[in-house]
């Protein structure tokens, strides 16, 4: 019995998403030009459960190159409304539309001329007729068996913030890196750290010439402590590496190695990455071919870096 309550509310929840497919539309579309034309910060506001849902979308924004935080509406009207400036533009959600404190705020953003986006259920509603754009996230009922805690009607409302934001960073061309910037800690920083953060610049990386002699090599890997040396032309583009594993390789088969030059002992075709590649791609790189170093290379393969898998550990992300 308890389970197919739960069933049922999670059913009357995603039927509340489903509803708003259809919506989106042109005024969709007239809350999104509003918001990538916002000048100042989105500012979120939202009495009780629509507060909490709207404290979210805030964050959501924010974290996605939107500058944005959230007001509550009963402290706004008791002075926090200095927090709003002209060039601000103001996201309210009320699934009535009539909540009594986002209503008294419309007088204030009147005052100062701040442009308002609401999502609410009514259309119909004071909040709908006093906003520039109006979006319906109305449900038939919340769900449970008494149809009064804000259940399906705060799920709707979140997931048209969302379906905002997300359009919102797409219209802006809000890129995996600058995702990155937002987010360089937890879960996420895991897997949008990029292999520029982490690695070791051209200066402090190990490279020889072609043509340098293999007592020359081992003192730079020797120093370095990487490995591995890159081995680059005369033109800085990489021509191969030498790792520790060539040189024993080489010995193992009785090669005179102080007699050879770096072009005689280096493998010319190492694995690779691009300093924009992220740091879980470079991981996976590692503990599929099974090394601990990769040259990071521009497109034209001129040597930018070298990233060690000791680099990865010191973050703690993996």
């Amino acid at each position: 019995m308890t389970s197919e309550i739960g069933r049922q509310v999670l059913r009357a929840e995603a039927e509340a998403i489903r509803n708003l497919i259809p919506r989106v539309g042109p005024s969709f579309e007239a809350a999104v030009d509003a918001l990538m034309a916002c000048r100042g910060r989105v500012v979120v506001s939202g009495m009780g459960k629509s507060g909490l849902i709207g404290a979210k979308i805030a964050a959501t924004l924010a974290s996605t190159g939107t500058p944005s935080h959230f007001l509550h509406p009963a402290e706004a009207i008791h002075g926090d409304i200095g927090m709003v400036v002209p060039g601000d533009l103001v996201l309210g959600i009320s699934a009535s539309g009539e909540t009594e404190e986002m209503v008294r705020l419309l007088e204030l953003l009147k005052r100062l001329g701040i442009p308002l986006i609401s999502l609410t259920g009514s259309l119909e509603s004071t909040l709908a007729r006093h906003s520039f754009v109006a979006l319906d996230v109305g449900v038939p009922r919340e769900a449970g068996s008494m149809g009064l805690v804000p259940t399906s009607s705060t799920t709707a409302a979140l997931a048209m913030g969302d379906a905002l934001a997300v359009a919102l960073l797409e219209r802006k061309g809000f890129t995996v890196r600058d995702f990155a910037d937002y987010h360089p800690g937890g879960r996420i920083g895991k897997h949008i750290l990029t292999v520029e953060n982490l690695m070791h610049s051209l200066d402090t990386s190990p490279r020889v010439s072609v043509d340098a002699p293999m007592l020359e090599v081992v003192r730079e890997m020797s120093a370095r402590k990487m490995g591995l040396t890159c081995v680059e032309d005369a033109n800085g583009f990489l021509a191969g590496i030498v790792t520790d594993g060539d040189l024993r390789r080489k010995l193992e088969k009785g090669v005179d190695l102080l007699s050879r030059a770096a072009r005689d002992c280096m493998t010319t075709d190492p694995v690779t990455i691009s300093r924009e590649a992220t740091a879980a791609r470079a991981l996976h790189l590692m503990e599929t071919r099974k090394i601990t170093s990769l040259v990071v290379v521009s497109a034209e393969r001129r040597i930018e870096g070298v990233l060690h898998i000791h680099d990865l550990w010191r973050t703690q992300l993996f």
